[in-house]
């Protein structure tokens, strides 16, 4: 008979999650605690915190939410350092946050630009360059940045996006190379249309689930080859891979997780 036995893979670490209030974030959050971990779970959105903290049943005792801002600097070390103070030093860490805009360049507005880049690439920055400071000071650690295969794949009507989250895509790698030598592992996650609130909240705007799947020649995207949107839980199978002691030598790395929509470019 297989083994139901759930996984403890995480068993006394202390991990913190970004974009923890709702989709991936949430999901990933609910599993490291299944798996013995201690999280830290950021997000400005205070209310999906609370939803989160009442689906974790037994584990909620080692679970810490936090809201915050993670484009502001300084709220976010504060936030970090009361759950360390809490929880226990970072072993891990997982920054998941992320926003979309929408809109032509040529329409976008300069607040939609800004919240894109503040969130999403700015954000990334402020939660990494704590946690890294303090995994530099004990010679270990492994963190996971989410980006998007619009990083590498341009989108119609996604600039802000995709530009914010090739900049991400492309700190982590820097990261990656200055962390290596203290033993700390840096990579990326880049999911492709997965069912979230962000992705509803396009197809609201005109789009659907089968016109993704389908693809639209003449916005030259294609569809998703495995004929379906990812399941939150999917990408979070790639994240615990990631964070995880079986993916020991692998750093620098891209996890494209798109179905085949990108042909793995």
């Amino acid at each position: 008979m297989p083994d139901s036995t759930p996984s403890a893979e995480f068993s006394g670490q202390c991990i913190a999650v970004t974009g923890a209030a709702s989709g991936i974030g949430a999901a990933l959050a609910r599993e490291l605690l299944e798996q013995g971990a201690r999280v830290a779970a950021l997000d400005i959105q205070g209310e999906g915190l609370e939803v989160l903290r009442a689906s974790c049943g037994t584990h909620a005792g080692n679970l810490r939410t936090i809201a915050v801002d993670v484009s502001q600097a300084d709220a976010v070390e504060q936030a970090l350092s009361a759950a360390e103070t809490a929880l226990g030093p970072f072993d891990k860490l997982a920054c998941v946050a992320g926003v979309l805009e929408m809109g032509n360049a040529v329409d976008l507005q300069d607040a939609q630009w800004a919240h894109c880049f503040a969130v999403n690439t700015t954000g990334v920055f402020n939660v990494c360059r704590y946690v890294a400071r303090g995994m530099i000071a004990r010679g270990a650690g492994a963190i996971v940045n989410v980006s998007s295969n619009a990083a590498t794949t341009p989108r119609a009507g996604m600039s802000a996006y995709a530009a914010s989250k090739a900049a991400v895509s492309q700190f982590t790698r820097c990261l990656a190379l200055e962390l290596a030598g203290h033993g700390i592992r840096v990579n990326l996650v880049s999911p492709g249309s997965t069912d979230t609130a962000m992705q509803r909240a396009m197809w609201a705007l005109g789009s659907s689930r089968e016109a993704v799947i389908a693809g639209a020649p003449a916005q030259y995207r294609l569809g998703i080859p495995l004929n379906k949107i990812a399941t939150p839980e999917e990408i979070v199978q790639s994240i615990l891979f990631l964070l995880s002691d079986r993916a020991s030598h692998i750093t620098l790395h891209d996890l494209r997780v798109d179905g085949g929509a990108t042909l793995d470019q």
